[in-house]
């Protein structure tokens, strides 16, 4: 964990927040993105002394949301809840109104979280041997879903199918909220989706954990092996969120992001 700065306050920092600060997740709600906010703006609220009010942002692979805190004015009270995805960025979507390393100031890193590969109620095989055979004996009889071009969940499942040879139906979703929500159902068959959005309904014994994609296994899923006891080594996927505020936002401000940021750090390493 990163060490936390001192905690004297700059003297130009001091009246800051005044007003609530809106934390924008380019994301769907009910999704990862939106519960690692949740937790996160909880966390800062305390460490700010003022509201943190989410606002989801979902579509084109979270750029709506992202061009939105681009555009903001950067006085501090607007900032990004980004992650890896924001990586595919630029080689996916070529009228994109902001650069996504310079049209931001970075608070920094705030979790990172596992991917785990889940299957439907049910799904028959059982263990990641057993799906990777299956889905050999049966091209394009299981599907996949993911949560949108660009996603982690979209990358995870190419990465995947990849590193086994193999070839599965890919229905494209909005966010992983909605993805969940049909998983459950048992209208798809296979998700590659965070731990964050996985661990309650595996421990309620839900939806079928596969593996996680881990160099180890992980605290909130002892039971679940990694890719690597699977006879995968090499698939781990790890998906990193970090905080990001509108280029030139005052370096007092975002000093105080910084410290409000390591709030919510301690937060999330006791949830994920």
């Amino acid at each position: 964990m990163p060490e936390p700065f001192a905690t004297v306050v700059p003297a130009a920092a001091q009246d800051y927040p005044d007003r609530p600060v809106t934390l924008i997740v380019p994301f769907a709600a009910a999704g990862p993105g939106d519960i690692i906010a949740r937790l996160i703006a909880d966390a800062m609220r305390r460490s700010l002394g003022q509201e943190v009010i989410v606002v989801n942002m979902g579509g084109a692979g979270g750029t709506i949301g992202t061009a939105r805190v681009a555009a903001a004015k950067p006085d501090g009270y607007t900032i990004l809840l980004g992650h890896t995805g924001q990586a595919t960025q630029t080689s996916l979507y070529k009228s994109l109104t902001y650069d996504p390393v310079e049209s931001f100031d970075t608070i920094g890193l705030v979790t990172e979280v596992p991917m785990t590969i889940v299957g439907k109620p049910g799904l028959e095989p059982a263990d990641l041997k057993t799906l990777i055979t299956y889905i050999r004996e049966r091209p394009d009889k299981l599907n996949y879903a993911h949560s949108g071009l660009g996603s982690v969940a979209q990358l995870c499942g190419l990465m995947f199918m990849s590193a086994t040879k193999t070839k599965m139906t890919v229905i494209p979703y909005k966010g992983g909220g909605e993805v969940m929500k049909d998983l459950l159902a048992g209208q798809i068959d296979v998700y590659c989706e965070p731990a964050t959005g996985t661990t309650a309904n595996i421990q309620a014994g839900k939806i079928r954990a596969i593996a996680v994609l881990a160099p180890e296994r992980i605290a909130a899923l002892p039971d679940v092996p990694t890719a690597a006891e699977a006879g995968l080594p090499g698939l781990d996927v790890v998906l990193y969120y970090g905080l990001t505020a509108p280029g030139g936002t005052p370096r007092p401000v975002m000093w105080v992001f910084n410290q409000a940021r390591f709030s919510s750090w301690q937060a999330m390493s006791g949830s994920t």
